[in-house]
């Protein structure tokens, strides 16, 4: 039986008014140093042995493909950029509700670009692509998506020499997807354009992973790529995986909006926090602890 708490991750606490009931909550639980804030700090947390950057190119695609090997693997998600008056803001990447007829007929016209640059492109799923390296490829730093949304993404692409190719390449993607009938057709239908790729997550697929979770439960498809390499049972999530999560494990609603968790989730979380200690952690890097005997504090005022 596990003895460590049950890891929550929340979206940033900023985003609960006064009025949530996890406010009242964090009222009587203890509040911790705070701890990282980027989704991919935590994940590498969360999973010893993925090195400095976290690979996760290779883990999705052994996730959804099972053949990552010893290759290397780059994301090339499909993604929303929109001009403005101050350069180009992405907007969306890899959550573009694609269908497999739209992702294939994408990447049907854009593999003769990467076979020219000797890449490979791979439709693993089809809001997840993925691009197979060339052995022993110069890579320069590619930017996660979450440090580049809602900005100019060409502050965020890789610079200098080694970077040329990439800018220049992402260039080519965008005048070939901003030309395709498709982007119209969604349009029409009230759906943003896929008129870009994001690249990021480069690497190979690690050895062995270690985590100390019991379970896993969320759908971002990176979290249960990692769970699924170290062994850790996975579920997707549903308010009745969450109340019944075993102790210790990991329940990741970091994507959910606050008013949806104070809505629909609550009862859930609330089982939870009546029967095992739980860790919150929230998106903005606020870290608390919560006991089930901290709910006989009453004398405790509201959260701030």
């Amino acid at each position: 039986m596990s003895t460590q708490p049950t890891q929550l991750w929340l979206p940033a606490l900023d985003r609960f008014d006064a009025a949530h009931p996890l406010r009242r909550l964090l009222a009587r639980a203890d509040r911790l140093d705070d701890g990282p804030r980027e989704r991919l700090a935590m994940l590498a947390a969360a999973f010893e042995g993925t090195g400095e950057q976290l690979p996760a190119a290779a883990l999705v695609r052994e996730h959804l493909a099972g053949d990552a090997g010893e290759a290397a693997w780059l994301n090339a998600d499909p993604a929303w950029v929109q001009p403005d008056m101050n350069g180009v803001r992405l907007m969306a990447c890899g959550s573009l509700s694609l269908q497999p007829d739209e992702a294939q007929a994408c990447a049907q016209l854009l593999q003769p670009a990467f076979a020219e640059a000797g890449l490979q492109l791979e439709v693993t799923a089809p809001n997840h692509w993925q691009l197979r390296l060339p052995p022993d490829a110069p890579l320069p730093d590619f930017a996660a998506p979450e440090q580049a949304l809602g900005e100019d993404l060409y502050q965020h692409l890789p610079q200098g020499a080694e970077g040329r190719p990439w800018r220049v390449l992402l260039n080519e993607v965008q005048v070939l997807l901003h030309q395709h009938p498709l982007n119209a057709a969604r349009q029409a239908r009230g759906l943003p354009p896929v008129n870009s790729v994001w690249w990021w997550g480069a690497g190979r697929l690690p050895s062995a992973l270690r985590s100390a979770f019991a379970g896993v439960v969320g759908n971002d498809v990176l979290l249960r790529a990692l769970a699924a390499h170290a062994g850790v049972p996975g579920q997707a999530r549903t308010p009745s995986t969450v109340t019944t999560a075993p102790a210790g494990s990991l329940i990741d609603l970091q994507d959910v909006p606050a008013a949806e968790l104070g809505r629909d989730w609550w009862p859930a979380l609330q089982a939870l926090a009546q029967r095992q200690p739980l860790h919150f952690a929230f998106a903005g890097g606020e870290r608390w602890s919560w006991r089930p005997w901290h709910r006989w504090r009453f004398w405790r005022g509201a959260s701030r």
